[in-house]
């Protein structure tokens, strides 16, 4: 018997994709089980395992809440580029978050079902990630100074760190970090699996 692509109806003038495969693939990047997933989006373990073997159809609404559990966008679920081995993100390109007077982030890794996620923060002088700490996920997280000197709060404990210095800890754990020299200051993080 020949396997059923899931409709892409959202998208009509689109090229079809394997919008099943696409899910399976987002959803082991995110480390999620098929129960997980399924009971969060309101449907059945094994309706959600013939969309990704695609052998069931799936209608929008319901894309559309799987989309929402593993925290894309229902337009991710079509976008060819994730599709490539290699992805080039050009600087003009960049995904950017600003968090107001306090600095920018910039995300590296745009493709959704890759194992790892990379921001490049930049902390305005006196600036901080937040006004208190905060938890994402429970992803292995690398924080490493590129430029400047940080005060990083991880739970109970504080580092003061300079350039080329870095800490490794889990996102679930409360954590922060301050620009303490009145510079810009400049930052990598590196989770995985995604989890911001």
């Amino acid at each position: 018997m020949a396997r059923k692509k899931v409709a892409a109806a959202p998208y009509p003038d689109e090229k079809e994709f394997d919008v099943g495969q696409r899910l399976r693939r987002i959803r082991l990047a995110r480390k999620l089980t098929l129960s997980k997933v399924a009971e969060s989006a309101g449907i059945s373990e094994g309706f959600l395992s013939q969309i990704e073997r695609g052998v069931g159809n799936a209608s929008i609404a319901t894309l559309r809440s799987v989309a929402a559990v593993l925290g894309v966008e229902m337009r991710d679920l079509f976008d060819e580029s994730s599709d490539r081995i290699h992805n080039v993100l050009r600087k003009r390109d960049r995904p950017i978050l600003s968090f107001g007077d306090m600095g920018t982030k910039y995300l590296l890794t745009t493709a959704l079902d890759r194992n790892l996620e990379v921001f490049i923060t930049e902390l305005n002088p006196n600036g901080s990630t937040g006004d208190e700490p905060y938890v994402h996920g429970d992803s292995e997280e690398l924080l490493l100074v590129l430029e400047g000197k940080v005060e990083f709060h991880l739970a109970d404990e504080v580092f003061h760190l300079d350039a080329w210095d870095s800490v490794i800890f889990q996102s679930s754990i409360p954590h922060l970090a301050k620009e303490m020299n009145g510079e810009t200051a400049k930052l990598l993080f590196a989770a995985t699996p995604p989890s911001f």
